[in-house]
């Protein structure tokens, strides 16, 4: 890597730059999502339906203001003078941003019809997988960061991490389809609760589709 190298220097056009710079912002609005439906998880793991109701409402708000950065995003990528593959890489990584809130609001919606706590069996493998989604959401967050710091290696090695957060996913997905189809539970809630797990390793995979064009950037850029 040639040293001082600036992110920047390698995009070149500042419609991209100022794309990064509200990427940034979107991923931190994308974590607090995220950081909000762990939270309801555990509350509704402690029983306690109104916190854990405030939680989900939290959440909804989060998406909405991602949702609105994504627009912001997608307005200005078709106001630039960016060219394809550029253009496309972008519009690409903007909708994985967009979809990681989209999904994670998907599954706090879920979370709300189940008004009292699974078998303890089911809410261990339940909290976990929570735990998962918010740490490779947190790598996501790093590498961003890293990638505007120019911390490019640094930046590849936490896009690795998301990688190695989404096999997690789905081995813990497994875990805790096996613990749903061993409890004795109403079939309306098996079902949300299946629901529930397809939503929950279905974000990771959008996390690591959004990391996959940070590792991009910082390989170019090195």
């Amino acid at each position: 890597m040639r040293e001082g190298r600036n992110i920047f220097g390698w995009l070149g056009i500042k419609q991209e730059e100022m794309i990064l710079v509200d990427a940034r912002e979107h991923v931190k609005i994308t974590y607090q999502t995220v950081e909000h439906f762990k939270q309801a998880v555990s509350y509704y793991i402690a029983n306690n339906e109104a916190a854990k109701k405030d939680e989900i409402a939290k959440v909804r708000e989060c998406e909405q203001k991602a949702d609105e950065l994504r627009k912001k995003m997608t307005d200005r990528l078709s106001e630039g003078i960016l060219v394809p593959p550029d253009r496309e890489d972008l519009m690409h990584f903007v909708r994985s941003l967009d979809r990681i809130a989209d999904w994670t609001n998907g599954a706090a919606r879920l979370l709300d019809f189940l008004k009292k706590p699974l078998p303890q069996t089911v809410l261990k493998e339940l909290a976990l997988a929570s735990d998962i989604i918010f740490e490779s959401i947190s790598k996501l967050n790093d590498a961003i960061q890293a990638l505007m710091q120019n911390e490019l290696k640094k930046a590849i090695a936490d896009c690795h991490e998301v990688d190695l957060y989404e096999t997690k996913a789905d081995d813990q997905k497994k875990l805790l389809l096996e613990s749903l189809l061993n409890t004795d539970i109403p079939t309306p809630l098996l079902l949300v609760a299946y629901q529930l797990a397809e939503y929950l390793e279905s974000i990771t995979d959008k996390i690591e589709d959004a990391s996959d064009f940070i590792k991009l950037l910082a390989i170019k850029a090195q």
